[in-house]
Protein backbone atom coordinates (compact mmCIF):
# COMPACT_ATOMS: atom_id res chain seq x y z
CA UNK A 1 0.00 0.00 0.00
CA UNK A 2 1.34 3.64 -1.13
CA UNK A 3 1.50 6.02 1.14
CA UNK A 4 2.51 10.39 0.91
CA UNK A 5 6.28 10.85 2.00
CA UNK A 6 7.37 14.02 3.36
CA UNK A 7 10.65 15.27 2.14
CA UNK A 8 11.69 18.64 4.20
CA UNK A 9 13.34 21.49 2.24
CA UNK A 10 14.95 24.80 2.91
CA UNK A 11 12.74 26.32 -0.13
CA UNK A 12 11.24 29.40 1.62
CA UNK A 13 10.69 31.95 -1.19
CA UNK A 14 7.48 30.57 -2.97
CA UNK A 15 7.80 33.28 -6.42
CA UNK A 16 11.44 31.58 -6.88
CA UNK A 17 10.07 27.79 -6.34
CA UNK A 18 7.22 28.47 -9.17
CA UNK A 19 9.95 29.82 -11.32
CA UNK A 20 12.42 26.99 -10.23
CA UNK A 21 9.67 24.30 -11.41
CA UNK A 22 8.91 25.88 -14.67
CA UNK A 23 12.89 25.75 -15.55
CA UNK A 24 12.80 22.22 -14.98
CA UNK A 25 10.02 22.06 -17.20
CA UNK A 26 6.84 21.62 -15.16
CA UNK A 27 3.89 23.53 -15.34
CA UNK A 28 3.31 24.33 -11.40
CA UNK A 29 -0.65 25.08 -9.94
CA UNK A 30 -0.81 27.55 -6.91
CA UNK A 31 -3.73 27.48 -4.35
CA UNK A 32 -4.95 25.41 -2.15
CA UNK A 33 -4.23 22.39 -3.95
CA UNK A 34 -5.42 18.42 -3.23
CA UNK A 35 -2.50 16.48 -3.83
CA UNK A 36 -3.26 12.87 -5.68
CA UNK A 37 -1.51 9.63 -4.21
CA UNK A 38 -2.76 6.31 -4.41
CA UNK A 39 -6.75 4.78 -4.90
CA UNK A 40 -7.50 8.62 -4.31
CA UNK A 41 -5.70 9.11 -1.60
CA UNK A 42 -4.96 13.03 -0.99
CA UNK A 43 -3.10 16.00 0.73
CA UNK A 44 -3.43 19.29 1.08
CA UNK A 45 -0.67 21.38 -0.54
CA UNK A 46 0.22 25.48 -1.82
CA UNK A 47 1.83 24.06 -5.40
CA UNK A 48 1.17 21.02 -7.26
CA UNK A 49 2.74 19.52 -10.36
CA UNK A 50 1.14 16.78 -12.27
CA UNK A 51 2.59 13.59 -13.38
CA UNK A 52 1.41 11.87 -16.12
CA UNK A 53 0.45 8.73 -14.22
CA UNK A 54 -2.03 11.02 -12.47
CA UNK A 55 -0.43 11.39 -8.93
CA UNK A 56 0.94 14.58 -7.93
CA UNK A 57 3.98 16.44 -6.24
CA UNK A 58 3.24 18.83 -3.96
CA UNK A 59 4.56 21.64 -2.16
CA UNK A 60 3.27 22.67 1.53
CA UNK A 61 4.22 25.37 3.69
CA UNK A 62 5.35 24.53 6.98
CA UNK A 63 4.34 27.01 9.61
CA UNK A 64 7.08 26.19 12.29
CA UNK A 65 9.98 26.37 9.59
CA UNK A 66 8.68 28.29 7.04
CA UNK A 67 9.93 26.44 4.43
CA UNK A 68 8.03 24.21 1.71
CA UNK A 69 8.33 20.59 2.10
CA UNK A 70 7.85 17.94 -1.07
CA UNK A 71 4.53 15.84 -0.50
CA UNK A 72 4.17 12.87 -2.95
CA UNK A 73 3.87 9.09 -2.82
CA UNK A 74 6.97 7.96 -3.59
CA UNK A 75 5.61 4.57 -4.89
CA UNK A 76 3.63 6.76 -8.05
CA UNK A 77 7.41 8.86 -8.65
CA UNK A 78 7.00 8.96 -12.22
CA UNK A 79 9.92 11.85 -13.11
CA UNK A 80 12.83 10.92 -14.97
CA UNK A 81 15.01 11.43 -12.30
CA UNK A 82 15.04 9.57 -8.90
CA UNK A 83 13.62 12.38 -6.16
CA UNK A 84 17.19 13.04 -4.82
CA UNK A 85 18.30 13.91 -8.12
CA UNK A 86 14.83 16.02 -8.78
CA UNK A 87 15.75 17.95 -5.53
CA UNK A 88 19.23 18.78 -6.52
CA UNK A 89 18.13 20.19 -9.20
CA UNK A 90 14.97 22.10 -8.28
CA UNK A 91 17.69 23.36 -5.50
CA UNK A 92 20.05 25.01 -8.00
CA UNK A 93 17.40 26.63 -9.87
CA UNK A 94 15.57 28.25 -6.91
CA UNK A 95 19.09 29.22 -6.23
CA UNK A 96 19.31 30.76 -9.29
CA UNK A 97 15.96 32.34 -9.64
CA UNK A 98 16.34 33.61 -5.65
CA UNK A 99 20.11 35.56 -6.78
CA UNK A 100 18.54 36.84 -9.98
CA UNK A 101 15.49 38.55 -7.81
CA UNK A 102 18.36 39.94 -4.86
CA UNK A 103 20.37 41.13 -7.72
CA UNK A 104 17.88 42.79 -9.77
CA UNK A 105 16.58 44.26 -6.13
CA UNK A 106 19.93 46.01 -5.66
CA UNK A 107 19.67 47.20 -9.40
CA UNK A 108 22.24 45.13 -11.04
CA UNK A 109 22.06 43.27 -14.56
CA UNK A 110 22.95 40.13 -15.70
CA UNK A 111 25.76 40.52 -18.35
CA UNK A 112 26.66 36.64 -18.42
CA UNK A 113 25.06 33.76 -17.80
CA UNK A 114 27.65 30.36 -18.62
CA UNK A 115 25.55 26.77 -18.08
CA UNK A 116 28.57 24.71 -17.70
CA UNK A 117 28.93 20.87 -18.89
CA UNK A 118 29.56 19.92 -14.87
CA UNK A 119 26.15 21.49 -13.93
CA UNK A 120 27.73 24.51 -12.60
CA UNK A 121 25.83 28.27 -13.72
CA UNK A 122 28.47 30.95 -13.58
CA UNK A 123 26.45 34.08 -13.45
CA UNK A 124 28.11 37.41 -13.68
CA UNK A 125 26.50 40.80 -12.55
CA UNK A 126 26.67 44.33 -13.24
CA UNK A 127 25.82 47.52 -11.93
CA UNK A 128 25.92 51.59 -13.40
CA UNK A 129 26.71 54.11 -10.64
Amino acid sequence: MSHFTTVKTELRDRQALVEALSDLGHAPEVGALQVRGYRGQTVTAELAVCQGNGADIGFRLNPATGSYELVTDLDLWSQAVPVERFLAQLSQRYALRSILAATAEEGFQVSEQTDHNDGSIELVVTRWV
